[in-house]
């Protein structure tokens, strides 16, 4: 386990965004989708830089 806990906070953000991502693909919501790409971009960047 990590002592950041932000860090692996905002990993799990950037996995729930995925699910939105992939939902909203099913969903056929192709702008919500690629908002929720750069949301997770940025989640997942933010995590690897706390880390």
């Amino acid at each position: 386990m990590s002592d950041n806990w932000s860090a692996m906070v905002m990993a799990f953000v950037a996995l729930f965004l995925v699910g939105g991502i992939v939902s909203f693909l099913k969903q056929g919501l192709k702008k919500g989708a690629v908002l929720l790409a750069a949301l997770a971009a940025l989640a997942t960047t933010a995590a690897v830089l706390w880390w």
